[in-house]
Protein backbone atom coordinates (compact mmCIF):
# COMPACT_ATOMS: atom_id res chain seq x y z
CA UNK A 1 0.00 0.00 0.00
CA UNK A 2 2.56 1.86 0.87
CA UNK A 3 4.37 1.64 -2.54
CA UNK A 4 1.35 2.57 -4.31
CA UNK A 5 0.84 5.66 -2.74
CA UNK A 6 4.56 6.78 -3.45
CA UNK A 7 3.60 5.83 -6.91
CA UNK A 8 0.56 7.96 -6.98
CA UNK A 9 2.75 10.90 -5.40
CA UNK A 10 5.36 10.91 -7.99
CA UNK A 11 2.88 10.44 -10.56
CA UNK A 12 0.68 13.98 -9.18
CA UNK A 13 4.34 15.54 -8.48
CA UNK A 14 5.84 15.27 -12.36
CA UNK A 15 5.00 17.71 -15.02
CA UNK A 16 2.10 16.74 -16.72
CA UNK A 17 3.38 17.71 -20.23
CA UNK A 18 6.17 15.12 -19.55
CA UNK A 19 2.78 12.90 -18.49
CA UNK A 20 1.22 13.40 -21.46
CA UNK A 21 4.21 12.78 -23.77
CA UNK A 22 5.24 9.85 -22.10
CA UNK A 23 1.34 8.45 -22.67
CA UNK A 24 2.26 9.01 -26.30
CA UNK A 25 5.40 7.31 -26.43
CA UNK A 26 3.44 4.39 -24.71
CA UNK A 27 0.11 4.59 -26.90
CA UNK A 28 2.12 3.64 -30.19
CA UNK A 29 5.05 1.16 -29.04
CA UNK A 30 2.02 -0.42 -28.14
CA UNK A 31 0.22 -0.20 -31.09
CA UNK A 32 3.09 -1.60 -32.93
CA UNK A 33 3.79 -4.81 -30.81
CA UNK A 34 0.19 -5.68 -29.96
CA UNK A 35 -2.18 -4.20 -32.32
CA UNK A 36 -5.16 -6.40 -31.44
CA UNK A 37 -5.34 -5.49 -27.88
CA UNK A 38 -8.32 -3.62 -27.87
CA UNK A 39 -9.26 -2.45 -24.77
CA UNK A 40 -5.99 -0.19 -24.59
CA UNK A 41 -8.52 1.87 -26.87
CA UNK A 42 -11.16 2.15 -23.83
CA UNK A 43 -8.61 4.53 -22.00
CA UNK A 44 -9.09 6.94 -24.81
CA UNK A 45 -12.90 6.14 -25.13
CA UNK A 46 -13.13 7.03 -21.22
CA UNK A 47 -11.63 9.77 -21.33
CA UNK A 48 -12.80 11.74 -23.89
CA UNK A 49 -16.58 10.50 -22.73
CA UNK A 50 -15.67 12.23 -19.49
CA UNK A 51 -14.54 15.91 -20.48
CA UNK A 52 -17.64 15.73 -23.06
CA UNK A 53 -19.53 14.85 -20.51
CA UNK A 54 -18.61 17.24 -17.73
CA UNK A 55 -18.00 19.89 -20.00
CA UNK A 56 -21.32 20.69 -20.80
CA UNK A 57 -21.81 21.33 -16.96
CA UNK A 58 -18.57 22.71 -16.11
CA UNK A 59 -19.50 25.64 -18.57
CA UNK A 60 -23.44 26.13 -17.10
CA UNK A 61 -22.47 26.22 -13.71
CA UNK A 62 -19.37 28.37 -14.09
CA UNK A 63 -21.19 30.93 -15.74
CA UNK A 64 -24.46 30.82 -13.79
CA UNK A 65 -22.21 30.95 -10.64
CA UNK A 66 -19.97 33.67 -11.76
CA UNK A 67 -22.36 35.79 -12.64
CA UNK A 68 -24.83 35.28 -9.80
CA UNK A 69 -21.79 36.47 -7.45
CA UNK A 70 -21.87 39.84 -8.85
CA UNK A 71 -18.76 40.33 -9.77
CA UNK A 72 -18.54 39.59 -13.47
CA UNK A 73 -17.73 42.50 -15.32
CA UNK A 74 -17.95 41.79 -19.27
CA UNK A 75 -16.03 45.01 -20.07
CA UNK A 76 -13.83 46.05 -22.97
CA UNK A 77 -11.92 42.41 -22.43
CA UNK A 78 -14.66 40.33 -23.38
CA UNK A 79 -15.43 42.73 -26.66
CA UNK A 80 -11.97 42.51 -27.76
CA UNK A 81 -12.07 38.45 -27.34
CA UNK A 82 -14.87 38.80 -29.51
CA UNK A 83 -12.88 40.67 -32.26
CA UNK A 84 -10.33 38.98 -32.00
CA UNK A 85 -11.92 35.52 -32.56
CA UNK A 86 -14.36 36.83 -35.72
CA UNK A 87 -11.02 38.58 -37.27
CA UNK A 88 -8.18 35.76 -37.22
CA UNK A 89 -11.43 33.43 -38.52
CA UNK A 90 -11.80 36.05 -41.44
CA UNK A 91 -8.03 35.91 -41.79
CA UNK A 92 -7.73 32.26 -41.86
CA UNK A 93 -10.05 32.24 -44.79
CA UNK A 94 -8.41 34.94 -46.66
CA UNK A 95 -4.96 33.40 -46.28
CA UNK A 96 -6.38 30.41 -47.44
CA UNK A 97 -7.22 32.08 -50.48
CA UNK A 98 -3.83 32.88 -51.29
CA UNK A 99 -2.15 30.05 -50.16
CA UNK A 100 -4.72 28.23 -52.27
CA UNK A 101 -3.40 30.19 -55.44
CA UNK A 102 0.34 29.90 -54.61
CA UNK A 103 -0.39 26.29 -54.93
CA UNK A 104 -3.19 24.98 -56.46
CA UNK A 105 -5.03 21.56 -55.83
CA UNK A 106 -7.23 19.50 -57.49
CA UNK A 107 -8.98 16.45 -56.06
CA UNK A 108 -9.19 12.46 -56.80
CA UNK A 109 -13.07 12.28 -56.25
CA UNK A 110 -14.17 9.60 -53.82
CA UNK A 111 -17.37 8.16 -53.01
CA UNK A 112 -19.34 10.95 -52.16
CA UNK A 113 -20.39 10.94 -48.37
CA UNK A 114 -23.73 10.71 -46.71
CA UNK A 115 -25.02 13.14 -44.08
CA UNK A 116 -28.36 13.63 -42.13
CA UNK A 117 -27.68 17.29 -42.47
CA UNK A 118 -26.31 18.98 -45.23
CA UNK A 119 -26.20 22.69 -45.29
CA UNK A 120 -27.62 24.77 -48.48
CA UNK A 121 -26.75 27.99 -47.83
CA UNK A 122 -25.34 30.77 -45.68
CA UNK A 123 -28.71 31.24 -44.32
CA UNK A 124 -29.56 27.95 -43.44
CA UNK A 125 -26.24 28.00 -41.61
CA UNK A 126 -26.96 30.71 -39.38
CA UNK A 127 -30.75 29.49 -38.94
CA UNK A 128 -29.30 26.74 -37.52
CA UNK A 129 -26.84 29.04 -34.99
CA UNK A 130 -29.42 31.30 -34.02
CA UNK A 131 -32.21 28.27 -32.98
CA UNK A 132 -29.24 26.48 -30.89
CA UNK A 133 -29.26 30.15 -28.81
CA UNK A 134 -33.13 29.32 -27.84
CA UNK A 135 -32.70 25.57 -27.76
CA UNK A 136 -34.27 23.40 -24.30
CA UNK A 137 -31.74 24.04 -21.55
CA UNK A 138 -31.69 20.74 -20.89
CA UNK A 139 -31.50 18.98 -24.45
CA UNK A 140 -28.31 21.54 -24.82
CA UNK A 141 -26.52 20.46 -21.80
CA UNK A 142 -27.40 16.56 -23.03
CA UNK A 143 -26.17 17.63 -26.78
CA UNK A 144 -23.42 19.59 -25.96
CA UNK A 145 -24.98 22.68 -27.67
CA UNK A 146 -22.57 25.21 -26.25
CA UNK A 147 -24.24 28.50 -27.52
CA UNK A 148 -27.97 27.30 -25.84
CA UNK A 149 -25.62 26.87 -22.97
CA UNK A 150 -23.84 29.86 -22.54
CA UNK A 151 -27.51 31.71 -23.21
CA UNK A 152 -29.68 29.88 -20.27
CA UNK A 153 -26.38 30.05 -17.89
CA UNK A 154 -26.72 34.16 -18.35
CA UNK A 155 -30.44 34.05 -18.31
CA UNK A 156 -30.15 31.98 -15.06
CA UNK A 157 -27.13 33.47 -13.07
CA UNK A 158 -28.55 37.23 -13.70
CA UNK A 159 -32.07 35.75 -12.36
CA UNK A 160 -30.41 34.12 -9.05
CA UNK A 161 -28.03 37.29 -8.71
CA UNK A 162 -31.50 39.10 -8.21
CA UNK A 163 -33.56 36.87 -6.66
CA UNK A 164 -31.25 34.44 -4.67
CA UNK A 165 -30.33 34.65 -1.06
CA UNK A 166 -27.12 34.74 0.00
CA UNK A 167 -26.53 31.37 1.30
CA UNK A 168 -27.85 29.84 -1.96
CA UNK A 169 -25.35 32.23 -4.22
CA UNK A 170 -22.56 30.31 -1.61
CA UNK A 171 -24.11 26.95 -2.73
CA UNK A 172 -23.83 27.61 -6.23
CA UNK A 173 -19.85 28.78 -5.78
CA UNK A 174 -19.54 25.57 -3.89
CA UNK A 175 -20.84 23.77 -6.54
CA UNK A 176 -18.46 25.38 -9.17
CA UNK A 177 -15.81 24.89 -6.81
CA UNK A 178 -16.86 20.92 -6.72
CA UNK A 179 -17.61 20.29 -10.81
CA UNK A 180 -13.83 22.52 -11.36
CA UNK A 181 -12.13 19.48 -8.82
CA UNK A 182 -14.05 16.85 -10.61
CA UNK A 183 -12.58 18.53 -14.16
CA UNK A 184 -8.73 18.78 -12.55
CA UNK A 185 -9.19 15.07 -11.77
CA UNK A 186 -9.92 13.95 -15.27
CA UNK A 187 -7.35 16.00 -16.84
CA UNK A 188 -4.92 14.40 -14.19
CA UNK A 189 -5.54 11.11 -16.17
CA UNK A 190 -4.83 13.11 -19.54
CA UNK A 191 -1.73 10.24 -19.81
CA UNK A 192 -3.93 7.44 -20.10
CA UNK A 193 -6.31 8.91 -22.36
CA UNK A 194 -3.54 10.08 -24.91
CA UNK A 195 -1.95 6.40 -24.65
CA UNK A 196 -5.36 5.14 -25.58
CA UNK A 197 -6.14 7.36 -28.54
CA UNK A 198 -2.51 7.58 -30.19
CA UNK A 199 -3.39 3.76 -29.63
CA UNK A 200 -6.47 3.85 -31.86
CA UNK A 201 -4.89 6.31 -34.56
CA UNK A 202 -1.65 4.19 -34.67
CA UNK A 203 -3.55 0.82 -35.31
CA UNK A 204 -6.31 2.37 -37.64
CA UNK A 205 -4.86 4.12 -40.06
CA UNK A 206 -2.30 3.27 -42.23
CA UNK A 207 -0.14 5.59 -44.63
CA UNK A 208 -2.74 6.00 -46.91
CA UNK A 209 -3.51 9.77 -46.97
CA UNK A 210 -0.18 10.70 -47.09
CA UNK A 211 0.06 9.10 -50.61
CA UNK A 212 -2.81 10.22 -53.33
CA UNK A 213 -4.27 13.32 -51.04
CA UNK A 214 -0.87 13.85 -49.84
CA UNK A 215 -0.32 17.87 -51.18
CA UNK A 216 -3.47 18.81 -50.39
CA UNK A 217 -3.23 17.46 -46.42
CA UNK A 218 -0.04 19.68 -47.11
CA UNK A 219 -1.41 22.38 -48.12
CA UNK A 220 -4.25 22.50 -45.35
CA UNK A 221 -1.74 21.39 -42.14
CA UNK A 222 0.48 23.84 -43.77
CA UNK A 223 -1.75 27.09 -44.01
CA UNK A 224 -3.31 25.97 -40.10
CA UNK A 225 0.96 26.30 -38.97
CA UNK A 226 0.87 29.57 -40.82
CA UNK A 227 -2.00 31.13 -39.04
CA UNK A 228 -0.57 29.76 -35.81
CA UNK A 229 3.09 30.39 -36.04
CA UNK A 230 2.89 33.44 -38.00
CA UNK A 231 -0.22 35.44 -38.29
CA UNK A 232 -2.03 34.97 -34.78
CA UNK A 233 1.52 36.25 -33.04
CA UNK A 234 1.68 39.18 -34.73
CA UNK A 235 -1.76 39.69 -33.82
CA UNK A 236 -0.81 39.40 -30.58
CA UNK A 237 2.35 41.38 -30.88
CA UNK A 238 0.15 44.06 -32.43
CA UNK A 239 -1.82 44.37 -28.53
CA UNK A 240 0.77 43.22 -26.37
CA UNK A 241 4.13 44.96 -27.90
CA UNK A 242 6.12 42.30 -26.58
CA UNK A 243 7.25 38.75 -28.02
CA UNK A 244 4.00 36.60 -28.43
CA UNK A 245 6.06 33.26 -28.70
CA UNK A 246 6.02 32.31 -24.96
CA UNK A 247 1.96 32.52 -24.90
CA UNK A 248 1.71 31.19 -28.37
CA UNK A 249 3.72 28.06 -27.78
CA UNK A 250 2.37 27.30 -24.12
CA UNK A 251 -1.38 27.58 -25.44
CA UNK A 252 -0.10 25.14 -28.52
CA UNK A 253 1.77 22.70 -26.11
CA UNK A 254 -0.82 22.71 -23.07
CA UNK A 255 -3.88 22.95 -24.88
CA UNK A 256 -3.18 22.19 -28.81
CA UNK A 257 -1.79 18.94 -27.61
CA UNK A 258 -4.73 17.39 -26.14
CA UNK A 259 -6.87 19.13 -28.72
CA UNK A 260 -4.79 17.32 -31.03
CA UNK A 261 -6.41 14.22 -30.34
CA UNK A 262 -9.06 14.59 -28.98
CA UNK A 263 -10.32 15.87 -32.17
CA UNK A 264 -13.16 18.26 -30.17
CA UNK A 265 -12.98 21.54 -29.01
CA UNK A 266 -16.15 21.04 -26.98
CA UNK A 267 -14.13 17.91 -24.74
CA UNK A 268 -11.07 20.35 -24.44
CA UNK A 269 -12.86 23.50 -22.68
CA UNK A 270 -12.42 21.94 -19.06
CA UNK A 271 -8.63 21.82 -20.62
CA UNK A 272 -8.66 25.62 -21.55
CA UNK A 273 -10.35 26.71 -17.85
CA UNK A 274 -7.84 25.18 -16.35
CA UNK A 275 -4.83 26.62 -18.61
CA UNK A 276 -6.50 30.22 -18.05
CA UNK A 277 -6.05 29.59 -14.44
CA UNK A 278 -2.71 28.86 -14.63
CA UNK A 279 -2.15 32.33 -17.02
CA UNK A 280 -3.91 34.17 -14.24
CA UNK A 281 -6.76 35.31 -15.68
CA UNK A 282 -10.20 36.40 -14.93
CA UNK A 283 -12.40 33.87 -14.34
CA UNK A 284 -15.60 35.77 -14.73
CA UNK A 285 -14.27 36.74 -18.43
CA UNK A 286 -12.92 33.17 -19.26
CA UNK A 287 -15.49 30.87 -18.10
CA UNK A 288 -17.68 32.78 -20.91
CA UNK A 289 -15.36 33.93 -23.60
CA UNK A 290 -13.84 29.99 -23.58
CA UNK A 291 -16.89 28.05 -24.26
CA UNK A 292 -18.11 31.06 -27.01
CA UNK A 293 -14.52 30.30 -28.28
CA UNK A 294 -15.35 26.90 -28.92
CA UNK A 295 -18.53 27.98 -31.58
CA UNK A 296 -16.89 31.20 -32.77
CA UNK A 297 -12.70 31.56 -32.95
CA UNK A 298 -12.94 28.66 -35.83
CA UNK A 299 -9.64 29.55 -37.86
CA UNK A 300 -8.60 25.81 -39.13
CA UNK A 301 -12.73 25.44 -39.61
CA UNK A 302 -12.41 28.42 -41.77
CA UNK A 303 -9.36 27.16 -43.92
CA UNK A 304 -10.75 23.59 -44.41
CA UNK A 305 -13.79 25.01 -45.88
CA UNK A 306 -11.89 27.74 -48.05
CA UNK A 307 -8.98 25.40 -49.32
CA UNK A 308 -11.34 22.32 -50.15
CA UNK A 309 -14.08 24.47 -52.14
CA UNK A 310 -10.95 26.25 -54.21
CA UNK A 311 -9.79 22.69 -54.74
CA UNK A 312 -13.26 21.51 -56.14
CA UNK A 313 -13.19 24.29 -58.48
CA UNK A 314 -9.85 23.77 -60.14
CA UNK A 315 -10.93 20.32 -60.43
CA UNK A 316 -13.67 21.32 -62.20
CA UNK A 317 -11.85 24.05 -64.20
CA UNK A 318 -13.67 26.82 -62.72
CA UNK A 319 -11.76 30.04 -62.51
CA UNK A 320 -12.12 31.54 -59.53
CA UNK A 321 -11.97 35.62 -59.83
CA UNK A 322 -10.31 37.56 -56.71
CA UNK A 323 -13.99 39.26 -55.65
CA UNK A 324 -15.27 36.07 -55.82
CA UNK A 325 -12.35 34.49 -53.66
CA UNK A 326 -12.55 37.19 -50.96
CA UNK A 327 -16.80 36.67 -50.87
CA UNK A 328 -15.52 32.75 -50.46
CA UNK A 329 -13.76 33.97 -47.61
CA UNK A 330 -16.41 36.38 -45.97
CA UNK A 331 -19.18 32.92 -46.57
CA UNK A 332 -16.23 30.55 -45.02
CA UNK A 333 -15.39 32.77 -41.53
CA UNK A 334 -19.22 33.15 -41.06
CA UNK A 335 -19.95 29.94 -42.06
CA UNK A 336 -17.22 28.17 -39.84
CA UNK A 337 -18.54 30.27 -36.82
CA UNK A 338 -22.17 28.11 -37.20
CA UNK A 339 -19.65 24.75 -37.74
CA UNK A 340 -20.49 23.46 -34.31
CA UNK A 341 -24.00 23.56 -34.80
CA UNK A 342 -24.21 21.50 -37.55
CA UNK A 343 -24.21 17.86 -38.19
CA UNK A 344 -20.93 16.92 -39.19
CA UNK A 345 -18.33 20.44 -38.54
CA UNK A 346 -16.77 22.16 -40.60
CA UNK A 347 -16.44 19.48 -43.58
CA UNK A 348 -20.38 19.48 -43.96
CA UNK A 349 -19.93 23.53 -45.23
CA UNK A 350 -18.29 22.50 -47.83
CA UNK A 351 -21.23 22.05 -49.82
CA UNK A 352 -22.49 25.62 -48.74
CA UNK A 353 -19.09 27.24 -49.76
CA UNK A 354 -18.97 25.16 -53.07
CA UNK A 355 -22.70 26.57 -54.50
CA UNK A 356 -20.85 29.90 -54.59
CA UNK A 357 -19.51 28.26 -57.59
CA UNK A 358 -22.37 26.96 -59.16
CA UNK A 359 -20.85 23.21 -57.93
CA UNK A 360 -23.35 20.75 -57.92
CA UNK A 361 -24.10 19.31 -54.29
CA UNK A 362 -23.43 15.72 -55.74
CA UNK A 363 -19.66 16.83 -56.57
CA UNK A 364 -19.05 18.53 -53.38
CA UNK A 365 -19.85 15.88 -51.41
CA UNK A 366 -17.93 13.56 -53.15
CA UNK A 367 -15.46 16.53 -51.92
CA UNK A 368 -16.81 16.23 -48.52
CA UNK A 369 -16.07 12.46 -48.80
CA UNK A 370 -12.41 13.57 -49.09
CA UNK A 371 -12.01 15.40 -46.61
CA UNK A 372 -12.93 12.63 -44.05
CA UNK A 373 -10.18 10.26 -45.69
CA UNK A 374 -7.71 13.17 -44.71
CA UNK A 375 -9.63 13.89 -41.39
CA UNK A 376 -7.80 11.63 -39.29
CA UNK A 377 -4.64 14.48 -39.67
CA UNK A 378 -6.73 17.33 -40.63
CA UNK A 379 -9.12 17.76 -38.11
CA UNK A 380 -6.64 16.79 -35.81
CA UNK A 381 -4.40 19.71 -36.53
CA UNK A 382 -7.60 21.87 -37.22
CA UNK A 383 -8.86 21.19 -33.86
CA UNK A 384 -5.06 21.74 -32.27
CA UNK A 385 -5.37 25.36 -33.91
CA UNK A 386 -8.90 26.89 -32.90
CA UNK A 387 -8.25 25.66 -29.36
CA UNK A 388 -5.11 26.75 -28.71
CA UNK A 389 -6.51 30.28 -30.09
CA UNK A 390 -9.37 30.61 -28.09
CA UNK A 391 -6.84 30.79 -24.57
CA UNK A 392 -4.37 32.64 -26.61
CA UNK A 393 -6.84 35.24 -27.46
CA UNK A 394 -8.75 35.28 -24.24
CA UNK A 395 -5.53 36.06 -22.63
CA UNK A 396 -4.46 38.73 -25.10
CA UNK A 397 -7.29 40.86 -24.36
CA UNK A 398 -7.36 40.54 -21.05
CA UNK A 399 -3.11 40.81 -21.10
CA UNK A 400 -3.79 44.12 -23.41
CA UNK A 401 -5.77 45.68 -20.56
CA UNK A 402 -3.62 45.42 -17.86
CA UNK A 403 -1.08 46.78 -20.24
CA UNK A 404 -3.12 49.59 -20.88
CA UNK A 405 -3.82 49.72 -16.75
CA UNK A 406 -0.09 49.93 -16.50
CA UNK A 407 -0.05 46.74 -14.85
CA UNK A 408 3.20 44.52 -15.66
CA UNK A 409 2.16 41.47 -17.62
CA UNK A 410 3.25 38.03 -16.46
CA UNK A 411 6.81 36.80 -15.86
CA UNK A 412 6.67 34.74 -18.82
CA UNK A 413 5.81 37.39 -21.08
CA UNK A 414 9.03 39.49 -19.78
CA UNK A 415 11.65 37.22 -20.58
Amino acid sequence: MNLLRKIVAKYNNSSLILRILTGLIVGAVLALLVPKATVIEEFGNLFVGALKAIAPVLVFVIVSSALAQGSSKLDRRFGTVIWLYMLTTFLAATISVFTSRLFPQTIVLAEAAEAEVIPQGLGEVMHTLLSNIVANPFASLIQGNYIGILMWACLFGFAMKKLAADNTKVFLSNTADAISQIVRWIINLAPFGIMGLVYTNVTSNGLAIFTQYGKLLILLVGTMLLMALVVSPAIIFCYLRCNPYPLVFRCLKESGLTAFFTRSSAANIPVNMALCEKLGLDKDMYSVSIPLGATINMDGAAITITIMTLAAANTLGIEVSLPAAILLSVMSALGACGASGVAGGSLLLIPMASSLFGISNDIAMQVVGVGFIIGVVQDSVETALNSAGDVAFAATAEYYQWRKQGRPLPDFLRK
